[in-house]
């Protein structure tokens, strides 16, 4: 079998973008699998996709600032070779419109209004809240206020709004905050492993002051209801059977019950620092797809 060709791809360092730490680990693994495996940027010009045999997205954290770009790539990456997560996946849930889908299907996730550019809007008058934008990652452009806030939010929606972007009004989980927040990876089709972390968003941090994405880090085991919640949830993506990858984030309302923050099916961090014992059912799993990749292309490029 000819060698295998892999892309991980990623975005140009720049100091608001986070690190990602998955990224060495997995090349050193996937290089010593005999594999040739290596991190490309998604916005470079000069790469031709059609040279590799397997592009998987893995850390394309602003994707949400040039969301159409973005889009436009993957389009034309996924026509030049196998892309993962299909563009399907990545196009249904770019948006975070899909916890409006998540709720039609029965899955218990947090209540969402969605305020396009323009739009009249009223905001929370009794309970904390969170206002972010409907296409973003990182907690970028997120915020959470008190009722008494309110000059300050309607600040927050209308930046957003003078960027083009749809704003999110959700209530703040405040069960967050002795719970944290849990979050179940899936690889290949199956639970890999989870994580833990604290909350986000502190009260009077600005909505554009950075914050530290995924404070607290620990290993988690996920009860069975959680496993029942993140799994109903995927059950629920368009062609959710071709997922090669996905993360369900997970709070709990105000009766402990875990209930989906977000779904990360497009560049979600794996966390295998935390987790490091998944590394070789990863790795083993994407050189798999990558020879599979190979051997599709040699049967359409031999003559019948």
């Amino acid at each position: 079998m000819p060698d295998a060709k892999i892309a991980l791809v990623t975005t140009r360092p720049r100091p608001e973008i986070n690190t990602d730490h998955d990224m060495p680990t997995l090349l050193e693994a996937l290089n010593r699998e005999g594999v040739e495996a290596a991190a490309v940027n998604w916005d470079d010009s000069e790469v031709n996709w059609n040279a590799f045999d397997l592009v998987l997205i893995r850390s394309t954290w602003d994707y949400t600032w040039r969301r159409a770009d973005f889009l436009q790539w993957a389009e034309q990456c996924s026509r030049a070779t196998q892309l993962l997560n299909p563009l399907s996946v990545v196009r249904w849930s770019a948006d975070k419109y899909y916890l409006a889908k998540l709720v039609e299907a029965g899955v218990p996730a947090v209540r969402t209004r969605y305020l396009k550019p323009d739009a009249e809007f009223a905001l929370p008058s009794d309970n904390e809240f969170v206002v972010k934008p409907a296409v973003g990652a990182g907690a970028r452009y997120a915020a959470r206020y008190r009722p008494a806030d309110h000059s300050t939010a309607e600040n927050h929606i209308r930046h957003m709004h003078s960027e083009g972007l749809t704003a999110m009004v959700q209530p703040y989980m405040s069960r967050i905050d002795s719970r944290g927040e849990r979050a179940l990876v899936f690889f290949n089709g199956t639970f890999l492993h989870a994580i833990r972390k604290n909350a986000v968003l502190a009260p009077e941090v600005p909505f554009d002051h950075r914050k530290v994405a995924h404070p607290g880090l620990e290993p988690w085991i996920p009860t069975e209801r959680e496993r029942e919640v993140a799994e109903h949830a995927l059950s629920v993506v368009p062609e959710g059977q071709n997922l090669f990858y996905a993360r369900v984030d997970l709070v709990d309302d105000d009766d402990g019950q875990p209930t989906v923050m977000e779904l990360e099916l497009v560049e979600p961090n794996l966390f295998l620092a935390v987790q490091p014992d998944s590394l070789p059912r990863v790795t083993t799993a994407i050189v798999d797809q990558a020879y599979r990749a190979v051997e599709r292309r040699r049967q359409v490029s031999e003559p019948i």
